[in-house]
């Protein structure tokens, strides 16, 4: 694609690149030169090996200094060569810097700014031969040279800068002194990114707090005051239409609008604003840009074209005083062909597509020119709305007052000769040997072939403006071709310069209306007979007459609304009776009359809408709107972290105020004024806790008090899920999270269990629930306090049934237990290992749950069997149970947690049971065999009398609730009856054992006697 740069009049620089979409990356590239209008051209060769030219810049102070860019394939190398001739000759210079933008100074030619891809911004002041690093950081494209007239140093940078924090301030500094000392604040808190913006007179940044936007605005460099919509406009954003003329033309996006904007006119300082056009059409570009379907009239101040959105349908509309008035576009009575169009106000009218070209060298689908002014050209339809598909060309000469169709596809437009020959290409995807053109002003069109071979278009390029008749064409003949630039000189067409009677009048008019924005306008045109070259130095303008003020000279002034007859009358919200907010006592403010003059206009005499508004001097008003917050809106901060408090007020005086400042810790303060308060107030609380921070604003009309909460805690390093690895199906378990530092507070827990997307919330570190399914669920838990969120997550098993018995360890074990989660851990897999090994029993039916905190205690879990150890299992459940019992009471299960350091592993008290209700081995066999003779007599009686009790079952019918529920006739403590928590180990091979061995009462009653009394520790 080519790129041109017009250095003079007969001067043309054209740097060709071959882009490669997918790469995403230029390959290749040649720079040509032309000293003869663009009739030769030569290929300047500045590169050498792989390097390629990648872009240009032009001094704005001095055309002839040249500045490229030069990039070897990798990016990784990069120079510059610069030219002070014209691009004669060019000296190549090595940067030590990636980059990205250069910007000349506006005024001093000399002078650079360039923006690195690190974001690092640089300057030089010698053309590039030295640079020294300005300040890091910066926003890309959020930088600007000081403007003049209005900054008063020229070396003044203005700067969107990232600070340590991540915070964004606008920050000015100078050249020559851009420490972080000397760095400048202009506002008091931080900005949004990529907000900074710097316009003429006016600087616009915009700040999020609570979730809200506010915008303001600095005129001539004083200080920054929110921009004043509408009190319900409440914007969700805001694109900066123009700044010229003293008045600041905005479209805002309002709270109701998905793809409109609202387009706003402000006073002379930018502040207030009031409605000028609602749903204007607008359309989301790639990288999120949006682009406003508004275009600017050149030529002619005040003029501008809307499409406007109404009932699903979008209508062209004009304007000739800036928004205060807007029209439809009158039709043509007949089309290009001289037909009738049929086509009648309101119903029917002119629609025009308002977009940009993305090709800079093309014009958009509306093209007008300062040097032309009146004379308009755009694509669009006739019809009751727009259509999308309709690209006809229409034309006026009278600035929009009529309209005439020309052609019936969309074509490029060129103005040459300030208007005098209008060129016409075809803006298709085909190759072209032909334009149009017109020398009076669209009424007819002449066929002139450019070429002799098609060419496929690329742009247009009038040398050096739109004052001469020189054009160049460039593109190519085929997409493997190199670029073709063809000359068009129309100059042979007219054989002389125009003398004053080749001119006729015309009066600027809006319809039957001649004052416009207060002024009777009267310019030249060309008359149609004359075929004769205007030149460079014809002016268009040619008288202006000041008119008599008209109530179409005045708007409605902020807070008053427009009503159907034209009254502007005071919305529903403003009181019209009130000082305004920024009203400083012992000045004075003007009570409105509801108008205010349209800005540019300058109507004299006459109608004055502004009479009755009366000056007042403004009160001490009591403040109001007060509130305190933190920079970068911080409530919850680390102990010694700088906190930077602001306080701000929205109404009433700042002058004659106390400001009582309390940081809840002790440290308290007064200030005099809030404009005494050049820097925030910066603190640091040392201790963990919750402050309250309040301050009271209080003068002789009134107070207001502010507070907000700070809350200082430690950051959370971890958190550890405790939860019992297994349990039994709906049963209660207590979900627990250990945090460190262990003193935080106000710490909120959120809980997720399984798959559920919804956390519960709890502000203890525990929970209790159940599951009601089995199988396998995670829980998760995550800690949060303050900027600081740790997470952890378990998995639980839930089953029908479990054993579980209690275990306890020889006291020693406390003054090696660290008390964390990995300890616990490894000391359970240790006792279920050894378990296995002296039983025999599967170690994953093993699950040893070592508890937290001292003294050191546990529980071991008998898993139900799996079906394949169902059926690989030689050992019965019973001999199992009664194994690990033996195991625990006999002191078989020993832990060596370091040479000479030995732990015991035992059942919990089993020990004093023994020793109270047992005494001994010989006693228990004596016991046993006494509760066996019992219960053989208890099952004669049954048997006896089981006529007379029906239901009763001689075997007591062997099911575990019933063994739970009967009573052993061993004298047990109760201390003995809960050794063993839970419930009877299930399994089927036992079962088989126990009901089915033989066939007589007597062997199964035996065995029922040996599970009741494994059930003396078994029992729940």
């Amino acid at each position: 694609m080519p790129e041109t740069m017009l250095i003079k009049v007969e001067v043309i620089l054209i740097l060709t690149k071959l882009f490669h979409s997918d790469m995403g990356k230029v390959l290749e590239s040649s720079l040509w030169r032309s000293s003869d209008y663009g009739t030769n051209y030569v290929k300047l060769n500045l590169q050498s090996g792989t390097n390629i030219i990648t872009n240009f810049y032009i001094c704005p102070a001095n055309k002839k200094k040249v500045i490229l860019v030069s990039s070897s394939m990798n990016d990784r190398d990069q120079s510059l060569f610069v030219s002070t001739d014209e691009g004669a000759n060019f000296q190549k210079q090595q940067i030590f810097f990636s980059l990205e933008t250069l910007v000349f100074h506006p005024k001093e030619e000399d002078k650079l700014l360039v923006y690195s891809k690190e974001g690092w911004l640089y300057f030089s002041t010698d053309l590039g031969k030295n640079w020294e690093l300005l300040q890091e950081r910066v926003t890309k494209e959020r930088f600007y040279w000081a403007v003049t007239g209005v900054d008063s140093d020229p070396d003044l940078v203005h700067m969107e800068i990232q600070d340590k924090s991540g915070d964004f301030l606008y920050v000015t500094c100078h050249l020559e002194n851009c420490t972080e000392k000397a760095l400048k604040t202009h506002f008091s808190g931080n900005i949004d990114q990529n907000s900074l913006l710097v316009n003429d007179d006016y600087i616009f940044i915009q700040a999020t707090s609570e979730n809200r936007t506010k915008y303001y605005v600095s005129y001539r460099r004083g200080e920054f005051i929110q921009m004043k919509l509408p009190k319900y406009a409440l914007p969700k954003d805001m694109q900066i239409i123009s700044t010229d003329e003293n008045q600041v033309f905005v479209a805002v996006k309002e709270w109701h609008q998905t793809d409109t904007y609202s387009l706003y006119l402000s006073d002379l300082k930018g502040v207030y604003f009031t409605l000028a056009l609602e749903d204007v059409r607008s359309t989301k570009q790639p990288e999120e840009n949006v682009v406003i379907d508004i275009h600017e009239v050149q030529g002619i101040k005040g003029v501008f074209l809307a499409n406007k959105k109404s009932n699903g349908k979008v209508k062209t509309y004009i304007t000739y005083n800036k928004g205060r008035d807007w029209q439809l576009l009158t039709p043509p009575s007949t089309d290009m062909n001289g037909k009738p169009t049929n086509c009648h106000l309101p119903e029917c009218s002119v629609h025009l597509h308002l977009r940009w070209a993305d090709n800079p060298y093309v014009s958009g689908t509306v093209h007008t020119k300062d040097s032309a002014p009146g004379l308009i050209m755009g694509a669009g339809n006739l019809g009751a709305q727009l259509v999308e598909y309709k690209e006809d060309m229409y034309v006026t000469s009278d600035c929009g007052n009529t309209w005439r169709q020309v052609f019936e596809e969309e074509h490029h437009i060129l103005y040459l000769d300030h208007g005098g020959v209008i060129v016409a290409i075809k803006d298709t995807s085909i190759p072209l040997k032909i334009l149009k053109f017109s020398v009076d002003e669209g009424y007819t069109w002449t066929t002139h072939n450019f070429t002799s071979t098609s060419v496929f278009v690329d742009g247009l390029l009038s040398e050096p403006g739109d004052e001469t008749l020189v054009m160049t064409i460039f593109g190519h003949i085929s997409f493997r071709s190199d670029w073709e630039l063809v000359k068009v000189d129309f100059r042979p067409s007219f054989s002389r310069q125009c003398s004053p009677d080749d001119y006729d009048s015309w009066d600027l008019m809006n319809q039957d209306k001649h004052c416009i924005m207060g002024e009777q306008r009267q310019f030249r045109k060309r008359k149609i007979s004359s075929w004769c070259i205007k030149g460079k130095n014809f002016t268009s303008a040619l008288t202006s007459k000041r008119c008599q003020c008209t109530e179409f000279d005045f708007e409605c002034d902020y807070g008053f609304e427009q009503q159907a007859n034209g009254r502007c009358v005071p919305a529903f919200w403003y009181n019209p009776d009130s000082p305004s907010e920024d009203c400083k006592f012992g000045h004075t403010y003007t009570k409105s009359s509801g108008y205010r003059k349209v800005a540019l206009n300058v109507c004299k005499g006459g109608v004055d809408k502004r009479q009755g508004s009366m000056q007042y001097r403004c009160p001490l008003m009591a403040p109001k709107g007060l509130h305190i917050v933190t920079k970068g809106e911080r409530l919850a901060v680390n102990p010694g972290d700088d906190v930077t408090f602001l306080i701000m007020q929205n109404q009433g005086d700042t002058l004659n105020t106390k400001y009582q400042v309390d940081l809840g810790d002790g440290f308290k303060a007064m200030y005099v004024n809030l404009t005494l308060m050049d820097e925030p107030i910066q603190h640091r609380y040392e201790k963990p806790g919750i402050y309250r921070v309040s301050v009271k604003a209080e003068n002789i009309a009134g107070s207001d008090e502010a507070m907000v909460y700070i809350q200082v805690n430690s950051p959370l390093q971890v958190v550890h899920l405790e939860a019992l690895p297994v349990v039994r199906r709906n049963q209660q378990i207590n979900l627990t999270a250990l945090v460190q530092p262990s003193n935080s507070n106000h710490t909120v827990f959120q809980w997720w269990l399984g798959d559920n997307l919804e956390p519960r919330l709890t502000l203890e570190n525990s929970l209790i629930t159940s599951f009601s399914e089995n199988g396998q669920i995670k829980v998760t838990v995550q800690a949060s306090c303050g900027s600081s969120m740790v997470q952890d997550s378990k998995v639980v098993r839930i089953f029908d049934q479990l054993e579980v018995l209690p275990l306890e360890f020889s006291q020693n074990i406390d003054s090696y237990n660290p008390n964390v989660p990995e300890w616990r851990e490894d000391i359970g897999q240790v006792i279920s290992r050894i378990l296995a090994e002296t039983t025999g029993m599967p170690e994953e039916l093993l699950l040893t749950v070592v508890r937290v905190g001292l003294p050191t205690t546990a529980e071991l879990y008998l898993l139900p069997p799996s079906e394949k150890l169902k059926r690989k299992r030689s050992i019965t459940a019973d001999k199992g149970i009664e194994s690990l019992i033996e195991a625990l009471t006999e002191n078989q299960v020993k832990i060596s947690l370091k040479p000479g350091v030995e732990v015991t592993v035992t059942l919990a008290d089993y020990r004093a049971v023994s020793q109270k209700s047992i005494g001994g081995k010989g006693v228990l066999i004596v016991v046993i065999m006494f509760v066996i003779c019992l219960l053989i007599v208890g099952v004669f009686i049954l048997h006896k009398f089981k006529r007379k009790i029906p239901g009763r079952n001689v075997y007591a019918q062997m099911h575990n609730e019933k063994e739970q529920e009967m009573t052993s006739p061993v004298n047990h403590s109760e201390d003995t009856q809960h050794i063993i928590q839970g419930e009877e180990y299930i399994d089927d091979d036992l079962d088989s054992q126990t009901l089915g061995n033989g066939g007589g009462g007597h062997s199964s009653v035996v065995l029922s006697i040996n599970s009741r009394e494994t059930h003396n520790y078994l029992s729940s």
